[in-house]
């Protein structure tokens, strides 16, 4: 990563002036967005009207719909934020998520034997999805204040290891091992980006994957969906049911799908699939150059917010665009990789496509602060013209 400077404020008055933001990224995104859009009132209409509480076929479309326009204009307005004022709101975004998740185990809302959701003021939200931000936004702040001294583990491993230590256990709590290995591997990944010697990253991934046995042996459920992800044909009524279905969808898509809105495992056969596995619909429909097509949006994405990252004006802005655009990255990564059965099933949703307001709200929040980033490092050009100007008058 290129050397930045690390005292942004030495530029204040010509960072007032907003620069150009990153056309490509926001294209990228909102394109994304209308498709997964469009993919969910294909995948959810059967269940939303066959749902006798709720009997709309288009329900979870014009919810996510109104989410989604909502999510662009927050992205938009939050994209207008000169990015270091995230320093200040990094505290208490995670010290609120924190909070918030020491609520879910008292008020929080139960689903499949798990509490993750909690309602506050008429909303259903995960606080997990804000604890991720958090984690990216203070250690960015965190790392960019000790670059120096990342190297020893009072300052280059202590404070991360703390706060992913009190995360990790209130998720165990929660039972939600999905949020938990997006959390640990995003928070290592800006560790190591961060400058955290690799000697003790090494002896982290060790703790870890002994804290992730611990979770497994402590948590039957968990072992059962392991084994079904394994053998899901010896539990095809049970646990191996979602990933037998899941398999049909994709299967039956072939290379050219079987056409959007004629996908045949919507109709009550593949649970979730509006939400986790609506990858697998995708796969269905739109086959798999469809589908193949969604994947290098994608990719094309998170090669975009790295390259915010690499062209940052400051460390901060580097590791934040780096450490948000490795998130949504993660996420999709498990996502396929649990829809086509490569993972075993962990209840990670697809970003910008499965249902879940609140979850898109943030992710488009995370975007809003990647492009935040970007234009100032457009603006950093016109710092250099000005000097330019100045030292020749």
């Amino acid at each position: 990563m290129a050397k930045q400077t690390e005292h942004p404020e030495a530029l204040a008055p010509e960072q007032d002036e907003r620069g150009l933001i990153d056309l490509p990224f926001l294209l990228l995104t909102v394109l994304l967005v209308v498709i997964g859009v469009i993919m969910l009132f294909s995948a959810s209409y059967a269940s939303a009207y066959a749902d006798s509480d709720i009997q709309n076929s288009s329900y979870y479309f014009v919810r996510q719909g109104g989410f989604a326009l909502a999510g662009i204009a927050a992205m938009w307005f939050i994209s207008r934020i000169n990015y270091q004022a995230f320093r200040f709101f990094s505290v208490f975004i995670l010290a609120g998520s924190i909070l918030l998740l020491a609520m879910v185990p008292v008020i929080g809302m139960e689903e499949n034997g798990a509490k993750r959701w909690i309602r506050l003021f008429g909303i259903n939200f995960q606080p997990s999805e804000l604890a991720k931000v958090g984690v990216v936004m203070i250690f960015a702040t965190l790392m960019s204040v000790w670059r120096d001294r990342m190297h020893t583990f009072r300052y280059g491993v202590a404070p991360y290891l703390g706060i992913l230590a009190v995360i990790a256990l209130l998720l165990y709590i929660e039972r939600h091992l999905s949020a938990t290995l997006i959390i640990f591997m995003t928070g290592a990944i800006m560790m190591l980006l961060g400058g955290t010697s690799k000697r003790w990253l090494i002896g982290l991934a060790i703790v870890a994957v002994g804290l992730i046995a611990i979770y497994l042996l402590t948590r039957g459920y968990t072992g059962d969906r392991i084994k079904a992800w394994l053998h899901p044909e010896e539990f095809a009524s049970d646990e191996g049911y979602q990933v037998i279905q899941s398999r049909y969808a994709i299967g039956s898509g072939g290379l050219t799908g079987l056409g959007f809105g004629k996908s045949r495992q919507k109709y009550l056969y593949l649970p979730e699939e509006h939400n986790d596995y609506i990858f697998a619909i995708v796969c269905e429909e739109l086959g798999f150059i469809g589908a193949t097509l969604i994947v290098v949006l994608f990719a094309l994405l998170v090669l975009r917010g790295y390259w915010i990252s690499m062209h940052a004006h400051d460390r901060f802005g580097a590791l934040l665009s780096a450490g948000l655009t490795t998130l949504i990255g993660l996420q999709v990564l498990l996502n396929i990789g649990v829809v086509t059965n490569l993972l075993p099933s962990t209840g990670i949703s697809l970003p910008f496509f499965s249902y879940g307001g609140t979850a898109l709200l943030v992710n488009l929040a995370e975007m809003g602060m990647i492009l935040s980033v970007s234009r100032q490092n457009t603006n950093r050009m016109v710092v250099k013209r000005r000097k330019k100007r100045r030292r020749a008058g």
